[in-house]
């Protein structure tokens, strides 16, 4: 049996996987090197996972992760999962190239992941050869969640969103400015808190102020990561439950930016599966 893991800042998508292709999936919380230490990532998995793999004999583990882009942060998540698989080979890479991988297989491309946070690269079908680094929700993740939910949240703060919207959204959320700003400023996972805000954008997406929103952060992210690459040439391959969620306007955006889209997958463990049991 080989494990595979998909890791975002929100949740963990594992697939436990034989030689016949056979799948039994689970998930548990987000596993993030930024922002959980090596203890805490032990504690959660020993707690969540554990119990569902019982004695299953594991041969590798497959983990990619948001966070996991440096030898040093591959490590913090490599050693509790050594402690708790002494057996098992363990391959810990960054979650780009798990949506490079799942999207693209072994061909070229752009790539690129719409979620909790940001990110792109172009793949040349072994490794990923250039990325514009995301620098995460505060500088960068342009198009993500936790950066459309912070400009939800700042065109509240801030009047810039019509008074009916507005309301809208503190009574759907049953939220006040205090409680915000404690969330964003004091809490753990603010990111995360942000990106909770996706499912309004959703709700909302015929109101003129929430369309034009969500549509100027996927046009941000275009401009100032897409166009780094060679998108003239290679189509442009896009995971993550916000593209998913929003692929009309994502696609409109693409076009105006005169980009071709490959495709828009909400998760890449289909595509993980495929390459991984086609390399057992």
């Amino acid at each position: 049996m080989i494990l595979i893991a998909d890791s975002g800042s929100t949740k963990t998508a594992w697939a436990l996987v034989d030689r016949s292709g056979t799948v039994f999936e689970y998930e548990t919380a987000g596993i993030n090197p930024y922002f959980q230490t090596t203890q805490e990532i032990y504690d959660n998995l020993n707690e969540k996972l554990m119990p569902f793999i019982l004695q299953i004999n594991v041969a590798a583990i497959y983990f990619y992760g948001a966070g996991c882009a440096t030898d040093e942060k591959k490590e913090v998540v490599a050693t509790p999962l050594r402690q708790l698989f002494p057996n098992a080979v363990i391959k810990i890479e960054s979650d780009l190239l798990g949506a490079a991988r799942a999207s693209c297989q072994h061909t070229p491309g752009i790539v690129c992941i719409l979620g909790t946070g940001s990110n792109s690269c172009f793949y040349d079908g072994d490794k990923i050869v250039k990325n514009v680094s995301p620098l995460g929700y505060i500088l960068g993740d342009e198009g993500s969640g936790a950066a459309l939910g912070k400009q939800l949240v700042a065109d509240c703060l801030k009047n810039q969103m019509p008074q009916y919207l507005t309301d809208r959204f503190f009574k759907r959320f049953n939220l006040t400015p205090a409680v915000i700003l404690d969330k964003v400023y004091k809490q753990p996972f603010p990111n995360r808190f942000l990106a909770g805000f996706t499912p309004f954008l959703k709700e909302e997406i015929a109101e003129t102020p929430i369309a034009e929103l969500v549509y100027k952060g996927f046009r941000s992210f275009l401009i100032r990561n897409i166009r780094q690459y060679d998108y003239e040439n290679f189509d442009l391959n896009c995971i993550g439950s916000v593209a998913f969620h929003f692929e009309d306007l994502f696609r409109l955006a693409a076009e105006d930016q005169g980009m071709i889209i490959g495709g828009i997958t909400k998760n890449p463990m289909n595509g993980l599966i495929k390459f991984h049991t086609n390399s057992m």
